[in-house]
């Protein structure tokens, strides 16, 4: 289909002469996603349909203890500093956003009165504002009123660059306007195509003024309600034990009627994630675990037990390898993996072009991922639209010796490769798990048939992925040549996704390590591309740059992405929870519950 057919459906659409269902139902049969479908009609001035609750209990509470286990326990609660997914779900407990993003790509609104759109008049035509009618009967934990003057505080807060947020990037190119106490504007400095970023979904959750203000800037890391939050939710806070436990209460106050229908909300943190299957599927200790990066035999037989289920939905999240392009062995001004210095062997290209050929990824999805992830050879993978097809993946040990040969890296006496002095010896870091360990043990025994020799390190978990800017072996501070995680889409739109190869967002101990781009990997040509995108509002010629940009990172061997990985989760028989592969798991806490109970 061309772009003028395309134009031409949206316009059947507008005109009511095609059922939006019937537009998105043809989308998807040319290759998009119902998300991305959705955007090209919200974009066009066609109004989103908004999906029908499923809840079912008609009173708040009387639902006894939600038990939920994520095996990477949250370590703070505040939004503004989750580094990793486990703390975004802490914080997303009791903080909540204007908008979430349900399974479909629906943006669906939460503390917004509604979602703004062409059609009421919240999406300027011009694209360069967005505004948003907020709730008026929605009190912080305190008591304290939510207005637009923390929405406001929180743009203020995230773009204060002594603050040092996570969220700076989602906030650093706009401007927020109060209009009046529940109504503000968000204004950008040129066309935004994708404007459901600021204050939505994983990125959006807001903190109060009233208790932050005094914490912001250089004090940012101060505030006691760091790890004693005060938000909107349905769960107010009871108590922390960081990497542990976290327990709420039913908040009696909450905007939505009739939730929370638990009383008591209890987050285990800790173990492993084959144990955490286990107490949900064949014990029913719990009623949910987080996360579930197990070997799908292993699921797949513990789902025997009668108790839960494997819940899998589609999302945009990819298991990946990052190859250093720094040198992660020498301090430069305090820090190491500096920008200022240049990997002494990674740097050259034919050594990433066979680290790439060196890993095996049919057999990863084949022997440890199963039905839970595809191998892949693109980092952006989804919405299906901006998926290259013209990126291939290939295993071959003979290819890969043939190029290090070739680019002088000769085998010595002990079998691994040298040249100028220097030895093909890397190491080799991810979190504790079983797949992972699986997977580095698998590119392992490759590299060493190549010639190169791999030291595996595996860090827990919530040490990998803390916050702690003293802490040496998170991924944020990338001290090994090589390393193993996934990166989350917390949105069905590739912006803030792709950001993280951008140079200004390099991750350094000048930003406290914060920075989205955790490879260190710079090029000034990405850099334009992706600029182009942020404004360009036409949907088809934006896909077309993000999968250029796709195709620059994997080709030039920045990353090797491994499998392209849905969404996993193990619930009990009688929860009923609906989860979204483009938000937090907790992205619909309020309408949690079991059933029988209603």
């Amino acid at each position: 289909m061309n772009e003028q057919e395309l134009r031409g459906l949206i316009a059947k659409v507008k005109a009511g002469a095609l059922s939006r269902r019937a537009f998105v139902q043809q989308m998807v049969t040319l290759g998009l996603t119902a998300p991305m479908a959705g955007q090209m009609l919200a974009w066009s001035g066609v109004a989103q349909a908004q999906p029908a609750s499923t809840y079912k209990p008609t009173k708040r509470g009387g639902g006894g203890i939600l038990k939920l286990l994520f095996w990477q326990g949250p370590t703070l609660l505040n939004p503004h500093f989750a580094t990793g997914t486990k703390d975004q779900e802490g914080s997303r407990v009791f903080y909540e956003p204007l908008a979430s993003w349900d399974p479909d790509g629906n943006l669906v609104p939460v503390l917004a009165a509604e979602i703004p759109s062409r059609e009421n008049g919240g999406v300027a035509a011009d694209g360069r504002s967005v505004t948003w009618k907020l709730k008026r009967d929605v009190r912080w934990h305190d008591g304290h009123p939510f207005t637009a003057d923390d929405c406001v505080f929180n743009w203020q807060y995230a773009t204060d660059p002594a603050t040092a947020a996570v969220t700076v990037s989602t906030y650093k190119d706009v401007t927020v306007e109060k209009l009046d106490d529940f109504t503000v504007r968000v204004h950008f400095t040129k066309p935004t195509p994708f404007w459901a970023e600021v204050f939505c979904s994983t990125r959006g959750p807001l903190i109060p003024k009233h208790l932050f203000a005094d914490y912001k800037g250089a004090k940012s890391r101060d505030a006691p309600t760091n790890l004693k939050p005060v938000g909107t939710g349905p769960y107010r806070f009871v108590d922390f034990k960081p990497g542990d436990m976290l327990k709420g209460e039913l908040n009696p106050d909450y905007h939505m009627p009739n939730r929370p229908h638990f009383d008591f909300i209890e987050l285990k943190g800790g173990g492993d994630a084959v144990s955490a299957a286990r107490a949900v599927l064949q014990t029913g200790e719990y009623d949910y675990a987080w996360n579930m990066q197990v070997e799908d035999e292993i699921l797949l037989r513990l789902e025997k037990g009668g108790k839960g289920r494997i819940v899998i939905v589609e999302s945009g999240s990819i298991e990946h390898i990052q190859v250093n392009p720094t040198d992660p062995w020498t301090e430069v001004d305090g820090e190491r993996s500096s920008i200022k210095t240049k990997h002494p062997i990674l740097s050259d290209p034919a050594v990433r072009q066979a680290l790439a050929l060196l890993v095996d990824r049919q057999s990863v999805q084949d022997h440890v991922y199963g039905r839970t992830g595809a191998a892949t050879p693109n980092f952006l993978n989804n919405p299906e639209r901006f998926r290259s097809r013209t990126t291939r993946f290939e295993f071959n040990i003979e290819k890969a010796s043939q190029i290090l040969e070739a680019a002088g890296w000769k085998r010595g006496s002990d079998g691994i490769r040298a040249k100028d002095g220097r030895k093909l010896k890397f190491v080799f870091q991810s979190s504790i798990n079983a797949p992972r360990q699986k997977t580095q043990a698998i590119v392992k025994q490759a590299c060493q048939k190549a010639g190169i020799e791999i030291e595996i390190k595996a860090v827990t978990g919530s040490v990998y992925f803390s916050s702690d800017v003293a802490n040496p072996d998170t991924y944020t501070k990338f001290y090994a040549d090589l390393q193993m995680y996934t990166t989350n889409m917390g949105q069905p739109d590739p912006g803030q996704f792709m950001n993280q190869f951008i140079s200004r967002e390099v991750s350094c101990k000048d930003n406290k390590w914060q920075g989205r781009n955790i490879t260190r990997w710079r090029n000034e040509t990405y850099d334009q591309l992706f600029h182009a995108a942020e404004g360009e509002l036409d949907p088809i010629k934006r896909a077309a740059l993000y999968i250029r940009m796709n195709e620059m990172v994997v080709t030039d061997h920045a990353v090797i992405p491994v499998v392209y990985r849905r969404g996993v989760a193990a619930m009990q028989h009688r929860l009923k929870a609906t989860l979204s592969g483009w938000d937090n798991a907790m992205w619909r806490l309020p309408d949690w519950y079991r059933e029988g109970e209603a």
